[in-house]
């Protein structure tokens, strides 16, 4: 009879612990009209406007990256991606206009966003955000990196950090 009290005493034990272990950080990425999007391409035909799918996996999953790097457990942020306009432009009067984008002081990289970030359902901030990078060229080491997103993921980086890791270290 005793192996089977303790039994249910380690059980009681570790569904209890179990239940207070708080829930891991989420982040969902929505993309409201991306066929309307002024630049998310990283190939284009010199007339097409809109996202690839490419763009969109890549930016999804780098957002994801993050939320699991800087939002404490519990935490989940909801980001609805407005528009984009990635660093560069395709210049059609180079050769191989439209496979090369063309990188210019003034083709920094932008993204138009909303986000909701919540904990155990409780909202603790919304707002409505354009993240840039006017100064994108000038970072250190960014022109090295052989990721064509390279630009948009180091600007949304940074973003992410400003905006969130604050929060984290004011609400513990």
């Amino acid at each position: 009879m005793r192996p089977v009290m303790t039994l249910v005493a380690l059980s009681l034990l570790a569904s209890t612990s179990l239940a207070q272990t708080p829930a891991a950080s989420s982040v969902e990425v929505n993309y409201d009209k991306p066929e309307h999007f002024r630049d998310a391409s990283l190939d284009s035909n010199g007339y097409e406007r809109g996202a690839d799918e490419h763009v969109m996996k890549e930016l999804r999953s780098y957002l994801q990256a993050l939320g699991k790097r800087y939002l404490p457990p519990g935490q989940s942020l909801r980001i609805d991606i407005r528009d984009i306009d990635l660093a560069g432009r395709y210049e059609p009067w180079h050769a191989q206009a439209y496979s090369i984008r063309f990188m210019r002081d003034i083709t920094w990289p932008s993204i138009d966003l909303h986000y909701v970030l919540s904990q155990q359902g409780k909202e603790l901030s919304q707002a409505d955000a354009r993240v840039t990078d006017k100064f994108y060229l000038q970072r250190p080491g960014r022109s090295a990196n052989s990721d064509r997103l390279y630009a948009e993921k180091a600007m949304l980086e940074e973003w992410f950090r400003k905006q969130f890791a604050v929060q984290q270290q004011t609400s513990s």
